[in-house]
């Protein structure tokens, strides 16, 4: 019969039983029938055996599997197992073996290979154990019974299946009565009333652990517990004395701390947080008291200034509460508590002390030296009442404008004083005792200074007045002020006019606008540069001071040309062209072709030089290059620029000819020698005799001369076209159409405007 599966039990260390007995021998039926017997020999000896095997040593057996030949051995002949070493349930629960009987001789199986399973059997070889002690944990003190603290937990590695050696139960070695632990869940407890943590506050608990469900013989573990109890506000404040006393001079600074005082609290933490506050007492405005949050004391401060001589002691009542209240502690109340504080003021030797905390006093500038500017008291405070004297701090680089009475405190000036440089003076006034120069106050002096009328008023500023050329009687040409280094008293209320002592100014006028500016008017009509250009004005300007100051200033005003809407235009002298209106790009012009024509003159003297030629020259031979301007003029305002008496050269006498090209040596006659003379002399007939000298006189260079005249002639038969005389006329004609004309019609345009306008007035 071939072999099957099988299952064996093997009990460590124990006799392995069976279901079936015969004396030592059993016999072991596979799931398929085949039959093993084993053989016990000794605790850890087994043995297999085949029907096959008749003892004759013929059959051999094979082990083979898990741990065979290493925690398993079998004898090949008989067929015993032995186990080499105790096994371990906790490392490996089981074992797979295969057995097979064969034919020693042939090597040729009896039977099939049969696989069968060796189970390790548990024993209580493991004690509980706390995987996670020791412990810290807290509960609040003051806790009900029974309120739960922590629960541990104890692990066994044996087979919890398989009996009791797994079970395990708690129990407490230390920490009674005050703790308690439940044996199956092992939670911890409280085991009393209201445990207070400032009659003890840390308490070691030991935990058991045993198996065997706590039999006798079982395996055990234990832990410890540190159990620590927190703070409640369950204690309230208490002072240790109900009466104290301090001691604070009188020279104790305001603001200053003069004290400490602390209320006990058993409690921790916020728990023992309190406030101070002076609940009555004759201090309770001189006093005051705040909370030091780290120290947990009452810090007294000052309020006011301690005098000995008027109060020497003071009396607070000073109380101390928790902020952080517990109404279910309520009952233990109140949680606040009072003392009584008394405050003895000592006598110190004080500085003087000055009747006000600082001095305001005045002098007027320009005062004499000597003058008295004010005085300041001081006094001892303590009762021997010493003498004061007083003196100014000065630095060294200071100006020393006073000085001070050092009995007295009387200030007076040192030197004169002047508003306008140094408005105003603060110094420092000491005193000091006698008796104790040591001790000193100070306290600080504004000297203002008031005004005297001693700076008279003058223009603000320097004032660039222009007058138009076409200006009408009556026109503000420019408004001015004026400025005082006085004070407001006696300065800007200004009164603007003109100097009676001189003759009245036929130009311009001065009108008071009675607001401090004043105005310039002109008084005739139309102005010329041509004729004046700069015109003065003196004025006068008082001030409103007590008495009043005055100055006089003069005014400069210059004449300028303006658009007809009063924009000037310029107020320099213009040339005779600009007079005629010609614009700018034509005097380029002008000057180009002038250029171009002096060119060709200098070249054709050039090539003339260039040939010899006699020095006779016929009278044929024109040699002149006569170039011509055509120039309106300045009309009736250009007269003053063209002097008609150049043209009456006094060298016009037949018995003056000399040559061009050189310096004369005759020296001419005078002008004004000569002014009857040249009256009497026709123009025309001056300049043709001088057209002939220069063609006929041979001592002239070779090269051709340039010599022009100008004539106007004689007066025309249709008479003056001048618009001097137009103003007469009762004409309707309306002359606005020139200024459509262009440039060159500009100045006829704005005189004609002009008198339009003022015949329209």
């Amino acid at each position: 019969m071939a072999f099957s599966k099988c299952l064996l039990r093997v009990q460590t260390l124990k006799p392995q039983k069976f279901s079936r007995y015969y004396g030592k021998k059993t016999e072991m039926l596979c799931e398929q029938g085949c039959v093993f017997s084993m053989f016990l020999r000794g605790r850890n000896e087994k043995k297999l055996h085949s029907n096959s095997d008749k003892g004759d040593g013929s059959v051999k057996y094979i082990l083979t599997g898990e741990g065979a030949g290493t925690i398993f051995i079998i004898d090949d002949t008989t067929g015993d197992i032995h186990s080499t070493k105790s096994l371990d349930r906790e490392q490996k629960t089981h074992y797979v073996l295969h057995a097979q009987a064969i034919d020693r001789r042939t090597n040729k199986p009896l039977e099939p290979e049969s696989e069968f399973i060796i189970k390790v059997q548990d024993i209580n070889d493991n004690a509980p154990k706390f995987t996670d002690g020791p412990y810290i944990v807290t509960v609040p003190e003051m806790s009900d019974m029974g309120t739960s603290v922590l629960q541990v937990t104890a692990t066994d590695a044996d087979d919890p299946t398989y009996g009791n050696s797994a079970r395990v139960v708690y129990s407490i070695l230390q920490g009674q009565p005050y703790f308690s632990v439940d044996p199956k869940t092992g939670v911890i407890r409280t085991a009393l009333h209201n445990m207070d943590r400032e009659a003890r506050e840390h308490y070691s608990v030991v935990i058991q652990a045993k198996d065997m469900a706590g039999q006798v013989g079982g395996l055990s573990g234990s832990t410890t517990v540190n159990i620590t109890l927190t703070d409640v506000n369950d204690n309230p404040p208490r002072f240790p004395q109900k009466h104290y006393q301090l001691y604070v001079p009188e020279s104790a600074q305001v603001g200053s701390a003069v004290g400490k005082i602390k209320a006990n609290d058993a409690d921790t933490g916020s728990n023992a947080d309190m406030t101070y506050s002076i609940i009555n007492g004759d201090g309770m405005g001189t006093f005051s008291i705040s909370t030091d949050k780290e120290t947990r004391e009452g810090i007294l401060s000052l309020k006011k200034p301690l005098n000995y001589e008027k109060k020497k002691s003071y009396t607070l009542n000073i109380e101390g509460a928790n902020t952080h209240l517990d109404f279910r502690f309520s009952h233990l109340g109140p949680f606040k508590d009072a003392t009584m504080l008394k405050i003895i003021v000592g006598d110190v030797d004080e500085p003087p002390l000055f009747s006000m905390p600082s001095y305001i006093m005045e002098v007027y500038e320009n005062a004499k030296i000597g003058t008295v500017v004010g005085t300041v008291l001081a006094q001892d405070p303590d009762s021997a009442n010493s003498l004061v004297r007083y003196f100014i701090n000065y630095n060294a680089e200071d100006d020393r404008f006073f000085n001070i009475d050092a009995n007295t405190g009387t200030i007076k000036t040192t030197k004169v004083l002047d508003r306008e440089e140094t408005p105003w003076y603060n110094i420092t006034v000491t005193a000091s005792e006698n008796d104790n120069p040591d001790l000193l106050s100070h306290v600080t002096v504004g000297i203002r200074v008031l005004d005297v009328n001693d700076n008279p008023p003058e223009l603000a500023r320097e004032y660039d007045i222009v007058v138009c050329e076409n200006s009408k009687p009556g026109q503000v040409i420019h408004t001015i002020s004026a400025t005082d280094k006085d004070d407001f008293a006696n300065g800007p209320r200004f009164n603007f006019f003109l100097d009676e002592h001189l003759p009245v100014n036929p130009n311009f006028t001065l009108k008071d606008n009675e607001d401090n500016t004043a105005s310039i008017l002109t008084r005739r009509r139309r102005f010329s540069r041509t004729v004046q250009d700069v015109y003065y004005l003196p004025i006068m300007i008082s001030d409103g001071g007590i008495p009043s100051l005055s100055s006089s200033s003069t005014l400069t005003i210059r004449v300028c040309a303006c658009e007809r809407d009063g924009r000037v235009r310029t107020c320099h002298a213009e040339a005779f062209l600009s007079s005629a209106g010609l614009s700018t790009g034509a005097l380029i012009a002008i000057l180009l072709c002038v250029l171009i024509l002096l060119a060709i003159v200098v070249l054709f003297i050039t090539l003339r030089r260039s040939k010899k030629e006699p020095l006779i020259i016929s009278e044929e031979d024109v040699r002149e290059n006569v170039v011509t301007y055509d120039d309106e003029g300045g009309g009736e305002e250009d007269t003053e620029a063209f002097d008609i008496t150049a043209l009456r050269n006094p060298s016009a006498a037949e018995e003056l000819k000399y040559r061009r090209d050189i310096r004369p040596e005759v020296k001419l006659t005078p002008r004004h020698q000569t002014l009857s003379t040249l009256e009497s002399i026709d123009v025309q007939e001056f300049i043709k005799q001088r057209l002939a000298e220069a063609d006929l006189d041979p001592s002239v260079p070779p090269y051709d001369s340039l010599q022009t005249y100008a004539y106007e002639g004689q007066r025309s038969e249709a008479g003056s076209i001048s618009s001097l005389d137009s103003a007469t006329t009762q004409s309707d004609q309306d002359y606005q159409y020139l200024g459509d004309w262009g440039p060159e019609f500009k100045k006829l345009a704005e005189l004609y405007g002009e008198i339009e306008s003022e015949r329209t007035t």
